[in-house]
Protein backbone atom coordinates (compact mmCIF):
# COMPACT_ATOMS: atom_id res chain seq x y z
CA UNK A 1 0.00 0.00 0.00
CA UNK A 2 1.39 3.37 -1.04
CA UNK A 3 1.46 6.09 1.60
CA UNK A 4 0.34 9.70 1.28
CA UNK A 5 2.19 12.82 2.42
CA UNK A 6 0.15 15.93 3.13
CA UNK A 7 2.16 19.03 2.18
CA UNK A 8 1.27 22.40 3.70
CA UNK A 9 2.78 25.89 3.32
CA UNK A 10 2.02 28.58 5.89
CA UNK A 11 2.97 31.90 7.43
CA UNK A 12 1.52 33.45 10.59
CA UNK A 13 -1.56 31.23 10.55
CA UNK A 14 -1.96 30.41 14.24
CA UNK A 15 -5.70 31.07 14.07
CA UNK A 16 -6.41 28.64 11.22
CA UNK A 17 -3.58 26.13 10.84
CA UNK A 18 -4.71 23.72 13.58
CA UNK A 19 -8.04 22.95 11.90
CA UNK A 20 -6.16 22.26 8.68
CA UNK A 21 -3.76 19.90 10.44
CA UNK A 22 -6.55 18.10 12.30
CA UNK A 23 -8.25 17.34 9.01
CA UNK A 24 -5.05 15.64 7.78
CA UNK A 25 -4.17 13.41 10.73
CA UNK A 26 -5.22 10.31 8.75
CA UNK A 27 -2.25 10.81 6.37
CA UNK A 28 0.94 8.79 6.60
CA UNK A 29 2.98 11.97 6.90
CA UNK A 30 2.43 15.71 7.27
CA UNK A 31 5.15 18.00 5.94
CA UNK A 32 4.99 21.74 6.65
CA UNK A 33 7.03 24.54 5.10
CA UNK A 34 6.74 27.63 7.27
CA UNK A 35 7.92 31.00 5.98
CA UNK A 36 9.49 32.20 9.25
CA UNK A 37 6.26 32.85 11.16
CA UNK A 38 6.44 35.21 14.11
CA UNK A 39 3.35 33.88 15.90
CA UNK A 40 2.54 30.39 17.29
CA UNK A 41 2.17 28.73 13.87
CA UNK A 42 5.31 26.58 14.13
CA UNK A 43 4.53 25.56 17.71
CA UNK A 44 1.08 24.36 16.65
CA UNK A 45 2.42 22.55 13.57
CA UNK A 46 4.93 20.61 15.66
CA UNK A 47 2.04 19.10 17.63
CA UNK A 48 0.95 17.31 14.44
CA UNK A 49 4.15 16.83 12.46
CA UNK A 50 7.78 15.93 13.05
CA UNK A 51 8.65 17.47 9.70
CA UNK A 52 8.19 21.23 10.07
CA UNK A 53 10.73 23.14 8.01
CA UNK A 54 11.46 26.86 8.09
CA UNK A 55 12.12 28.30 4.66
CA UNK A 56 12.15 32.02 3.73
CA UNK A 57 9.31 32.87 1.37
CA UNK A 58 10.47 32.42 -2.27
CA UNK A 59 7.01 32.79 -3.84
CA UNK A 60 3.92 30.59 -4.01
CA UNK A 61 5.12 28.24 -6.74
CA UNK A 62 8.64 27.86 -5.39
CA UNK A 63 7.49 27.25 -1.80
CA UNK A 64 5.03 24.56 -2.84
CA UNK A 65 7.68 22.83 -4.92
CA UNK A 66 10.06 23.12 -1.97
CA UNK A 67 7.73 21.30 0.43
CA UNK A 68 6.88 18.81 -2.33
CA UNK A 69 10.55 17.87 -2.46
CA UNK A 70 10.56 17.17 1.28
CA UNK A 71 7.75 14.60 1.13
CA UNK A 72 8.94 11.03 1.71
CA UNK A 73 5.98 9.43 -0.05
CA UNK A 74 5.41 9.28 -3.79
CA UNK A 75 1.81 10.46 -3.49
CA UNK A 76 1.07 13.86 -1.99
CA UNK A 77 -1.97 15.89 -1.03
CA UNK A 78 -1.30 19.61 -1.10
CA UNK A 79 -3.22 21.86 1.29
CA UNK A 80 -3.24 25.56 2.07
CA UNK A 81 -3.58 26.60 5.70
CA UNK A 82 -7.13 27.88 5.09
CA UNK A 83 -8.32 24.55 3.66
CA UNK A 84 -9.77 21.46 5.34
CA UNK A 85 -10.31 17.90 4.16
CA UNK A 86 -14.00 17.09 4.48
CA UNK A 87 -15.12 13.75 5.92
CA UNK A 88 -16.28 12.51 2.52
CA UNK A 89 -13.04 13.52 0.82
CA UNK A 90 -10.99 11.85 3.56
CA UNK A 91 -12.87 8.57 3.14
CA UNK A 92 -12.46 8.69 -0.65
CA UNK A 93 -8.71 9.24 -0.38
CA UNK A 94 -8.29 6.51 2.24
CA UNK A 95 -10.22 4.09 -0.01
CA UNK A 96 -7.89 4.95 -2.90
CA UNK A 97 -4.87 4.38 -0.68
CA UNK A 98 -6.15 0.99 0.43
CA UNK A 99 -7.00 -0.05 -3.13
CA UNK A 100 -3.58 1.07 -4.34
CA UNK A 101 -2.97 4.58 -5.61
CA UNK A 102 -2.41 4.66 -9.34
CA UNK A 103 -3.91 1.23 -9.98
CA UNK A 104 -6.85 2.86 -11.76
CA UNK A 105 -4.45 4.46 -14.22
CA UNK A 106 -4.66 7.94 -12.68
CA UNK A 107 -1.60 9.96 -11.75
CA UNK A 108 -3.58 12.63 -9.94
CA UNK A 109 -7.06 13.62 -8.82
CA UNK A 110 -9.15 16.76 -8.98
CA UNK A 111 -11.44 17.54 -6.08
CA UNK A 112 -14.24 20.11 -5.78
CA UNK A 113 -13.40 23.03 -3.50
CA UNK A 114 -16.21 24.71 -1.57
CA UNK A 115 -15.68 28.18 -0.11
CA UNK A 116 -17.27 29.52 3.08
CA UNK A 117 -17.94 33.22 2.56
CA UNK A 118 -19.86 35.67 4.76
CA UNK A 119 -21.39 32.89 6.86
CA UNK A 120 -22.58 30.67 4.02
CA UNK A 121 -21.25 28.02 1.67
CA UNK A 122 -21.02 29.38 -1.86
CA UNK A 123 -22.57 26.93 -4.33
CA UNK A 124 -22.62 29.10 -7.47
CA UNK A 125 -20.81 32.27 -8.65
CA UNK A 126 -18.12 30.19 -10.35
CA UNK A 127 -16.79 29.44 -6.86
CA UNK A 128 -18.18 25.92 -6.84
CA UNK A 129 -17.29 23.22 -7.68
CA UNK A 130 -13.95 25.01 -8.43
CA UNK A 131 -12.05 21.78 -9.11
CA UNK A 132 -8.45 21.69 -7.88
CA UNK A 133 -5.78 19.09 -8.67
CA UNK A 134 -4.32 18.47 -5.22
CA UNK A 135 -3.74 14.72 -4.85
CA UNK A 136 -1.04 13.53 -7.23
CA UNK A 137 2.03 11.40 -7.87
CA UNK A 138 4.93 13.80 -7.31
CA UNK A 139 6.96 11.96 -9.97
CA UNK A 140 4.33 13.01 -12.50
CA UNK A 141 3.37 16.45 -11.20
CA UNK A 142 4.96 19.72 -10.17
CA UNK A 143 3.78 23.19 -9.23
CA UNK A 144 3.74 25.87 -11.92
CA UNK A 145 1.56 28.78 -13.03
CA UNK A 146 2.00 32.54 -12.75
CA UNK A 147 2.29 34.16 -9.33
CA UNK A 148 0.16 34.21 -7.30
CA UNK A 149 -2.01 31.68 -9.18
CA UNK A 150 -0.14 28.44 -8.66
CA UNK A 151 -1.40 25.20 -10.16
CA UNK A 152 -0.21 21.62 -10.58
CA UNK A 153 1.15 20.61 -13.97
CA UNK A 154 0.52 16.87 -14.34
CA UNK A 155 2.12 14.61 -16.92
CA UNK A 156 -0.44 11.87 -16.90
CA UNK A 157 -4.11 11.03 -16.45
CA UNK A 158 -6.25 12.77 -13.84
CA UNK A 159 -9.42 11.50 -12.20
CA UNK A 160 -12.12 13.29 -10.22
CA UNK A 161 -13.19 12.86 -6.60
CA UNK A 162 -16.60 13.76 -5.15
CA UNK A 163 -15.73 14.90 -1.63
CA UNK A 164 -15.27 18.61 -1.03
CA UNK A 165 -12.07 20.37 -0.11
CA UNK A 166 -13.36 23.01 2.32
CA UNK A 167 -12.01 26.53 1.89
CA UNK A 168 -12.13 29.22 4.60
CA UNK A 169 -10.34 31.86 2.59
CA UNK A 170 -11.85 35.12 3.83
CA UNK A 171 -12.46 36.07 7.46
CA UNK A 172 -14.69 38.94 6.36
CA UNK A 173 -14.95 41.81 3.92
CA UNK A 174 -11.97 43.70 5.35
CA UNK A 175 -9.81 40.59 5.08
CA UNK A 176 -11.04 40.06 1.51
CA UNK A 177 -9.99 43.62 0.63
CA UNK A 178 -6.56 43.04 2.21
CA UNK A 179 -6.08 39.90 0.13
CA UNK A 180 -7.17 41.70 -3.03
CA UNK A 181 -4.53 44.38 -2.42
CA UNK A 182 -1.87 41.76 -1.72
CA UNK A 183 -2.63 39.43 -4.63
CA UNK A 184 -3.20 42.13 -7.23
CA UNK A 185 0.15 43.70 -6.44
CA UNK A 186 1.85 40.37 -7.11
CA UNK A 187 -0.27 39.64 -10.20
CA UNK A 188 0.35 43.09 -11.72
CA UNK A 189 4.11 42.74 -11.32
CA UNK A 190 4.05 39.27 -12.84
CA UNK A 191 1.90 40.46 -15.75
CA UNK A 192 4.25 43.39 -16.36
CA UNK A 193 7.26 41.06 -16.46
CA UNK A 194 5.37 38.87 -18.94
CA UNK A 195 4.99 41.86 -21.25
CA UNK A 196 1.27 42.42 -20.65
CA UNK A 197 -0.09 45.97 -20.69
CA UNK A 198 -3.19 47.79 -19.45
CA UNK A 199 -5.31 50.58 -20.85
CA UNK A 200 -8.82 52.08 -20.79
CA UNK A 201 -10.33 48.96 -22.36
CA UNK A 202 -8.95 46.62 -19.70
CA UNK A 203 -9.84 48.97 -16.86
CA UNK A 204 -13.44 49.41 -18.03
CA UNK A 205 -14.44 46.19 -19.74
CA UNK A 206 -12.71 43.44 -17.78
CA UNK A 207 -14.21 44.27 -14.35
CA UNK A 208 -17.69 44.66 -15.81
CA UNK A 209 -17.46 41.33 -17.60
CA UNK A 210 -16.18 39.66 -14.43
CA UNK A 211 -19.22 40.90 -12.51
CA UNK A 212 -21.62 39.87 -15.26
CA UNK A 213 -20.05 36.42 -15.57
CA UNK A 214 -20.11 35.70 -11.84
CA UNK A 215 -23.48 37.15 -10.92
CA UNK A 216 -25.48 36.32 -14.05
CA UNK A 217 -23.79 33.61 -16.14
CA UNK A 218 -22.52 31.66 -13.11
CA UNK A 219 -25.79 32.35 -11.25
CA UNK A 220 -24.20 34.15 -8.33
CA UNK A 221 -27.62 35.64 -7.57
CA UNK A 222 -28.54 32.20 -6.17
CA UNK A 223 -25.89 32.75 -3.48
CA UNK A 224 -27.91 35.70 -2.17
CA UNK A 225 -26.29 38.89 -0.93
CA UNK A 226 -22.91 37.15 -0.43
CA UNK A 227 -23.07 36.27 -4.14
CA UNK A 228 -23.59 39.93 -5.03
CA UNK A 229 -20.74 41.01 -2.76
CA UNK A 230 -18.44 38.30 -4.12
CA UNK A 231 -19.12 39.39 -7.70
CA UNK A 232 -18.44 43.00 -6.79
CA UNK A 233 -15.24 42.11 -4.97
CA UNK A 234 -14.05 40.00 -7.89
CA UNK A 235 -14.72 42.87 -10.29
CA UNK A 236 -12.73 45.16 -8.00
CA UNK A 237 -9.95 42.55 -7.91
CA UNK A 238 -9.69 42.67 -11.70
CA UNK A 239 -9.87 46.48 -11.74
CA UNK A 240 -7.11 46.73 -9.11
CA UNK A 241 -4.84 44.37 -11.02
CA UNK A 242 -5.09 46.30 -14.27
CA UNK A 243 -4.88 49.68 -12.52
CA UNK A 244 -1.65 48.58 -10.84
CA UNK A 245 -0.36 47.22 -14.13
CA UNK A 246 -1.10 50.61 -15.76
CA UNK A 247 0.76 52.31 -12.90
CA UNK A 248 3.80 50.08 -13.46
CA UNK A 249 3.76 50.99 -17.15
CA UNK A 250 3.83 54.69 -16.35
CA UNK A 251 6.63 54.32 -13.82
CA UNK A 252 8.75 52.38 -16.30
CA UNK A 253 8.79 55.19 -18.87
Amino acid sequence: MKGISVCIVCFNEEARIEDCLKSATWADEIVVADSLSTDRTVEICKKYSKNVISNPWPGYVAQKNFVLGKASNQWVLSLDSDERVSDQLREEIIALREAGLGKDGCDGYYMPRKTFYLNRWMTHSGWYPDYKLRLFNKNKGTWGGLEPHDKVSLKGKAGYLKGDLLHYSFKGISHHLEKIDHFTTIAAKEAFLQGKRSGPGSLAARPLFTFFKMFILKMGFLDGLPGLIAAGMSAFHVFSKYAKLWELQKRSK
